[in-house]
């Protein structure tokens, strides 16, 4: 049952209140509360009465009235609806057993496409924790708007073109070898291209000599995008190498290099629409109308910027996915750049510039002295899995050195800290990572929730099979269970918000007062009792915990060991 929606249409029935106004009005107050709470304020406003006034007169006028509410209390200006336990834990419960790991899922998002565009590291650069945040949010929003039942398109944008390659190639043939690379892999690369501008002090015809490699490779020269092409390739070993540590996956991988062909049209229609300036030889869209700087489209060499590549990027997705929405998950000092590129398809006359949506977020940063770092300040990603794995598995030596799979284990945990720990906050929050304060199994962090589940697991394995047919829900009537059952009704709603505000760290909170709630339940209830019928309806309680618990780490992108 949708209390939200049952309860509007019978308020709208009885006390003649508007079901849109119930439905954005209602809240969760605090359990004791009442499980809603409907403020009467701007009923105030409209009757001419105190809302105090109209909340007692609705209270009385409802009570008894609703089938599934035992009470309706005035307190203050909120009326308050106390549902009826039991009938709450049927049909709380009964719906999570029906639909097993479907549940919290939607057909909202149906035949709307989101294209997700994030991760997106530079190619022949190693892949460090700045690159982090951008993966593993975008992988959530990507999971949770399919579960959601969006079609959903990720893509990582690669850096793979630039002036930067023209240098790197350049460096390989004075200072490295096929063999060097095929060893050294991206430390190579990065080794040289370090090397490229240490030299270019002393020697500025490196520069001019970058260029002109750079534009050899525009030019379709065979040996030097063959060239190019080594170095794509040694990359992407890489970082496919990572991803699949992290558990992310992209439908496509097209790069910047992609739309090398698909710029011109662009420029030409911008020219066409007179929407083009000279500005000191280059060419711009004047945004000042929008209160934003000028976006430049062409340098005055002609040459192509961001914002160009971009354009074409948006015109080829929306020919391609017919797209509801794009996210670009990226920092958030690159806020200026997407305002003015998406108010310049604004000015282009294209509607759909309002379904393109910056996700910015913070910084990473690590606390002082806890991990060494191999390229100068720049922590590598592989660096901080290999940490974070390697003192999970000296903390299950510690807590349970008999478990089995511990490898599994401790890489489940480790990597899922890492992932927590950085949707635990806002996005705009910066993140620090402490590997202590992640990897703390009593602590809001992800081995906490892992191990809640495992405990779930546990206590599911010790009741034996549970009858779902004949769960007697009034043994779950008492507060802790009428807590967790409140918990687990917020699942859907949860999930629905994350994508409202593309905001991960909903789910992760969620999971997080899930699990705590999940703890006090079995603290102070029995699971294993000598009375089959409450045995019976906590057994399914807490099937019902794991079950989101795991799914709704699995929607995070990390795994649920079931012991730990």
């Amino acid at each position: 049952m949708n209390y939200r929606h049952e309860l509007a249409n019978i308020l709208q029935e009885k006390v003649n209140i508007d079901k849109d106004y119930v439905m954005q009005s209602l809240e969760v107050p605090e359990r004791h509360l009442g499980d809603f709470a409907l403020p009467c304020f701007k009923l105030a406003k409209e009757q001419k009465k105190a809302p105090a006034a109209i909340a007692q007169e609705m209270a009385t006028q409802l009570q008894n009235t609703i089938p599934f509410v035992e009470s309706v209390q005035q307190a203050g200006p909120y009326i308050n609806f106390y549902l009826k336990k039991d009938d709450f834990a049927k049909n709380v419960l009964s719906e999570v057993i029906e639909k097993g790991t479907d549940y919290g899922s939607s057909t909202i998002g149906n035949g709307k496409t989101i294209v997700v565009d994030y991760s997106s590291p530079n190619i022949a650069k190693p892949f460090h924790v700045g690159h982090l945040r951008s993966t593993v949010m975008g992988q959530a929003l990507y999971n949770i708007y399919s579960f959601l039942g969006y079609t959903c398109v990720g893509v990582n944008h690669l850096g793979d073109w630039g002036t930067q390659f023209g240098k790197l190639i350049v460096a390989y043939n004075l200072w490295s070898s096929k063999e060097a690379v095929e060893e050294g892999g991206i430390a190579e690369l990065n080794r040289i291209y370090v090397k490229f501008h240490q030299e270019a002090k002393e020697d500025p015809t490196l520069d001019d000599k970058g260029r002109a490699c750079l534009l050899k490779m525009e030019e379709g020269d065979r040996e030097t995008l063959d060239i190019w092409q080594f170095f794509y390739d040694i990359s992407m070993k890489e970082f496919k190498r990572i991803y699949k540590r992290l558990g992310v996956d992209f439908d496509y991988y097209t790069g910047e290099s992609f739309y090398n062909d698909k710029m011109a049209p662009v420029v030409k229609e911008l020219k066409e629409k007179g929407l083009l300036q000279e500005s000191d030889g280059a060419q711009i869209v004047d945004l000042e109308h929008e209160g934003l700087p000028p976006c430049m489209i062409l340098r005055s060499d002609g040459a192509t910027l961001y914002s160009t590549r971009d354009l074409a990027t948006v015109f080829y997705r929306k020919e391609t996915f017919d797209f509801h929405k794009v996210l670009y998950l990226t920092a958030i000092d690159q806020a200026l750049h997407f305002n003015q590129f998406f108010k310049v398809i604004k000015l282009m006359g294209y509607d759909w510039w309002e379904g393109l949506l910056h996700v910015p977020f913070g910084l990473v940063t690590l606390e002082e002295g806890k991990l060494s770092t191999r390229e100068g300040n720049v922590v590598l990603m592989e660096d901080l899995l290999d940490a974070v794995v390697n003192r999970a598995k000296e903390i299950i030596q510690e807590k349970n050195p008999n478990l089995a799979n511990k490898e599994d284990v401790a890489n489940a945990v480790g990597i899922g800290s890492v992932i927590f720990n950085d949707l635990y906050n806002t996005r705009i929050k910066s993140v620090v990572f402490s590997l202590e304060k992640m990897l703390n199994f009593d602590g809001e962090t992800g081995p906490f929730v892992q191990y809640s589940h495992a405990r779930a697991n546990s206590l599911l394995k010790k009741g034996g099979a549970i009858d779902f047919a004949t769960v007697d829900y009034a043994c779950l009537t008492d507060e802790a269970a009428q807590n967790l059952l409140a918990q687990i009704y917020q699942y859907k709603d949860r999930l629905l918000e994350v994508t409202e505000k593309n905001e991960p760290y909903i789910l992760t909170r969620y999971l997080t007062n899930l699990a705590q709630t999940f703890n006090k339940f079995y603290q102070s209830n029995p699971i294993i009792s000598q009375d089959t019928d409450i045995k019976n309806a906590r057994l399914a309680l807490v099937y019902a915990t794991k079950n989101i618990l795991h799914n709704g780490l699995k929607l995070l992108g990390i795994n649920a060991p079931d012991q730990m």
